[in-house]
């Protein structure tokens, strides 16, 4: 049996024409971390959702995060609750420099909890997929934390965030990856 995939969006949660969304509906029996309703930008209540949702599946379990949702997950895996079998962290978003107008400022970040971004060895195997140009991340940057997190860094080339403004929807090679991850 393959493991469940749990995919674990970025602060933006649900967007139809993402990419988790395509892979959510071809990965039969994948989850995804349930959207607060309140308390959105606090880091705690989307950790204790993520671990909500791990600890509702049975078996081995690849998590598929993407933007702030790579970042829930290296803050869960400070403690984590149970074991992950392997972690596709696509294109992290660098909530230590300023992001772009429409995202949360340095200020709202910090004070939910956001700072700094765990730089600790991650305790299950990680792909960080890195994009050359990422507006909410210089790819340095992310090579930088995939190296933190003891991670393989994988270069995407230039697919801006991994999102519908930048191309995406369907992702054809993030279904190959997680796929890989599964075996």
């Amino acid at each position: 049996m393959s493991a469940t995939v749990l995919f674990v969006q970025g602060l933006r949660d649900h967007v139809e024409d993402h990419w988790q969304t395509h892979a959510a509906r071809a990965f039969p029996g994948s989850v995804t971390v349930a959207p607060l309703t309140q308390d959105r930008l606090s880091r705690a209540s989307r950790v204790a959702a993520l671990d909500a949702a791990v600890h509702a599946i049975d078996g081995e379990i690849v998590l598929a995060a993407h933007s702030a949702g790579c970042l829930m997950v290296a803050h869960w895996a400070l403690a984590p609750t149970r074991p992950i079998k392997a972690a596709l962290l696509a294109t992290p978003a660098d909530v230590e420099h300023p992001l772009p107008p429409g995202y949360p400022s340095l200020e709202d970040l910090a004070a939910n909890g956001w700072l700094p971004i765990p730089r600790a060895n991650l305790p299950f195997p990680a792909l960080v997929v890195a994009s050359q140009n990422d507006p909410l991340a210089g790819f340095d940057r992310v090579a930088g934390m995939a190296r933190d997190w003891g991670a393989e860094l994988h270069d995407a080339g230039e697919v801006g965030h991994l999102n519908p403004p930048a191309g995406f929807g369907p992702w054809p090679e993030g279904h190959r990856l997680i796929e890989q991850l599964r075996q």
